[in-house]
């Protein structure tokens, strides 16, 4: 075979002697198959359908996916592999280590632990000359949010290793709020934090300086709850059954009033965030009344007039003369109650929706009430 006289053929013979000292043997004697056709979005384990895709097909179940022992489901994280549930005044600081945040002892301290473990690694009382801490959020494990009666939103600086807290200390209390701080949402894509009061405020901080941006004013009752969209930076901040979505900049987009009945208050909210350019995108709220509400933006032209002493000329139409804006607006898509889905009929005395979350596909919405359970919503 050396003696090819095809010098390609030598030359490929050489290489093979050299880099493996032999010829490899025929390893396929009949074509290769052809490739199937592509596949539609969705079609494929590979691809699931994002859940708000075919609102008018999700499905839950009669059983809870997740229940927990006591309490409200404070808050639901979708990892890699598996889906962490925690109580009401607990927070998941950065999920590969499962540290653990915890507060709301009646001395005002906090604690440090293990979430697989289930066990306090460390017990602090810096928290405690700041009043009662009423909410806190984490954009990292070396930063820690907190607020509460104190008015002030604290930001303090972590150092925890190996299930030891070495270091913690304030790096800075951000003033503003007059009344107790109720909520709050981190973005650390965005060099963002947003605070929620009594007050009937909501301010926006930069993280990275630490110092005011602007107001969200306008409000008609303390904030709720708020969530900043990782990927376009706008803000959803809800005062009783109200929604509403502003920029980064502070500028409101659009108001809506979610209530369907006495108890429609809104305890949480959640953007999905697929693809920024995606128009399907729903921004989903859970409401005191045991519903889940999901909410997409809409675009509708309204004509400004043009001011009444100007002339028309001639063959100008009037209403070439007024422009045209487009403004947004929050349509409800559809309702998600589990009582009705189950049983076909609504029941008076739902559990409030306490904490909402999405899989990292986007296939599954999860849903966690003040009974301390978690129920998933799939497309059929």
């Amino acid at each position: 075979r050396i003696d090819a006289r095809d010098p390609a053929l030598k030359t490929m013979i050489l290489g093979y002697l050299s880099n493996f000292g032999q010829i490899p043997k025929q390893l396929f004697t009949k074509p290769h198959p052809p490739r199937s056709g592509f596949r539609k979005e969705g079609s494929s384990p590979s691809s699931p359908v994002p859940f708000f895709f075919k609102l008018d097909k999700l499905k839950t179940t009669a059983q809870p996916f997740r229940e927990l022992s006591r309490g409200p489901v404070g808050q639901i994280v979708c990892l890699e592999k598996e889906v962490v549930v925690l109580e009401e005044n607990q927070l998941l600081l950065w999920p590969p280590f499962g540290c653990l945040f915890s507060w709301g002892f009646p001395d005002n301290s906090c604690a440090f632990g293990n979430y697989t473990t289930e066990k306090n690694f460390a017990v602090s009382e810096s928290l405690c000359d700041w009043g009662e801490t009423l909410c806190a959020t984490s954009p990292n494990l070396s930063t820690l949010i907190t607020a509460g009666t104190s008015t002030v939103v604290c930001v303090w600086d972590l150092v925890i290793s190996k299930d030891k807290l070495t270091h913690m200390k304030l790096r800075q209390p951000l003033y503003g709020h007059t009344d107790t701080v109720t909520c709050l949402a981190v973005s650390e894509v965005h060099s963002l934090i947003v605070s929620g009061s009594h007050d009937l405020t909501c301010i926006l901080w930069d993280l990275e300086e630490l110092s005011y941006i602007t107001q969200l004013a306008g409000h008609t009752t303390s904030i709720s709850a708020l969530a900043v969209n990782e990927l376009t930076g706008e803000i959803a901040s809800c005062a009783g059954p109200l929604l509403y979505l502003w920029t980064m900049k502070g500028q409101l987009l659009t108001c809506t009033d979610t209530s369907c009945g006495p108890q429609a208050d809104i305890l949480c909210v959640s953007f999905t965030q697929r693809h920024e350019w995606d128009a399907r995108n729903v921004i989903v709220t859970g409401c005191a009344d045991g519903i889940v509400r999901i909410w997409r933006t809409e675009y509708t032209r309204t004509q400004l007039p043009g001011p009444p002493e100007e002339p028309l000329s001639p063959g100008q139409d009037r209403r070439e003369r007024r422009g045209n804006s487009w403004r947004r607006r929050l349509m409800l898509c559809q309702e998600l109650s589990r009582g009705q889905a189950t049983s076909q009929r609504r029941y008076k005395n739902n559990p409030a929706i306490t904490a909402l979350a999405m899989s990292r596909t986007h296939a599954t919405l999860l849903a966690g009430d003040a009974w301390g359970r978690v129920f998933t919503w799939v497309c059929e």
